[in-house]
């Protein structure tokens, strides 16, 4: 299957934009201070779990989008030259 330069860019920019938003939402559930992520002990919570497996399957996802693209890209500019 062929992907268009548009497609293969927009799941390139995807792969990456999920990096960026994933990163700092962990970086943000890391240093929680509401309650939420860790209990008066210190100690994850069910929250914290969740939302982690959220993460590395959207880490995961976004790799394999990406790197989706980037072989499409990849291709088209192969074919153009």
């Amino acid at each position: 299957m062929k992907l268009s330069r548009r497609v293969s860019w927009f799941l390139l920019a995807f792969g990456v934009w999920s990096w960026f938003i994933w990163i700092t939402f962990v970086k943000n559930l890391w240093n929680d201070g509401s309650g939420l992520a860790f209990d008066g002990v210190g100690d994850p919570t069910a929250y914290f779990w969740v939302h982690l497996a959220l993460a590395v399957t959207s880490f995961v996802l976004g790799t394999v989008i990406g790197a989706i693209g980037l072989r499409g890209v990849r291709a088209s500019r192969s074919s153009s030259d």
